[in-house]
């Protein structure tokens, strides 16, 4: 651990404050029990509201770095950690992105999300190595993921990524004036104590998840990877995926489902190129071709 990060004291943070309103959670009845986590969990919805500017500025910034051959890192230890690293492995099958894209990055690596590893939260230069052993570079984006914002794997990641000039962003739970995080862009969650008292896993968790979904499908939205509010780049590998296909088919360019079959078999399973065919009159090779030339922006091919 480095040094300034030993014997921390973190009685202070917000995010390990006893909350008033579950003081006496063991002596209520499971329907009040039930009652106070309906009415905390309404503050993370208000959490990500007030981080609106800072979530707008990171999805330009993340754009701007994978238009230019960049990637998006997450990098987090425990349930931080496993968050960054549930929403990238979700992109390829929603946006049909390459896996190396968006990557999650998490401390003791895959067997740490099965079973707890938090000790290793506590290695400053983790991170950075995790992050060298995947080649992250200059170009790259970084998002630091920290409930509480004093973890020194995180930390380490955050300054490796500013050393090397790429994107830095810091996503906490507390103010930046109880914990400042090195970095470009500063995204703060502010949900409050949680119920079960230092428990983040609770509303941090469900503020940070909602905070991600918005930062990766935003930063897809971008990159052209979404036509109106359709996953037109959505990889049809199985049967729910194909009707989905075929509906965006029939809705967008009033295909029917023989038809639809077809141009996605000429496709090659692209919903873009299809709906490109069936809305021009083109071959697969003329529909590419024009694709390519809108940089992948459907919207401006339709045009």
């Amino acid at each position: 651990m480095s040094g300034s990060f030993a014997d921390v004291q973190r009685g202070h943070l917000l995010t390990e404050q006893a909350n008033p309103l579950s003081s006496e959670l063991d002596a209520l009845s499971t329907e009040q029990l039930v009652q106070v986590f309906v009415e905390e969990d309404r503050r993370p919805q208000q959490a990500v509201a007030a981080a609106a500017p800072a979530l707008a500025a990171a999805v330009d910034a993340i754009a701007e770095r994978l238009q230019q051959g960049g990637r998006l890192f997450y990098l987090g230890a425990g349930t931080s950690g496993r968050l960054g690293v549930l929403d990238a492995a979700e992109c390829p099958p929603t946006f049909c992105s390459p896996p190396e894209l968006v990557q999650g990055v998490l401390a003791g690596g895959a067997p740490a999300l099965l079973r707890s590893s938090e000790g290793l939260e506590d290695l400053f230069e983790a991170g950075a190595d995790d992050l060298r052993a995947r080649n992250f570079c200059g170009r790259d984006a970084l998002v630091g993921i920290a409930a509480g914002g004093t973890t020194p794997y995180v930390h380490g990641g955050l300054e490796h990524a500013r050393s090397l000039g790429a994107l830095s962003i810091a996503m906490a739970c507390v103010p930046a004036e109880q914990v400042p995080m090195p970095c470009d862009i500063d995204i703060r969650l502010i949900t409050g104590p949680e119920v079960l008292t230092g428990s983040t896993r609770l509303k941090a968790g469900t503020a940070t998840k909602m905070a991600l979904n918005i930062l990766s499908t935003g930063v897809m939205v971008r990159l052209g990877k979404v036509y109106g509010n359709r996953m037109v780049d959505v990889a049809v590998t199985n049967s729910k995926l194909e009707d989905r296909a075929l509906r965006i088919l029939a809705d967008l360019a009033g295909v029917e489902r023989s038809q639809g079959r077809a141009l996605l078999g000429e496709s090659g399973g692209s919903v873009k190129l299809a709906l490109l065919m069936a809305r021009h009159g083109l071959t697969a090779a003329e529909a590419r071709n024009r694709l390519a030339a809108s940089g992948g922006q459907l919207r401006s091919a339709l045009e």
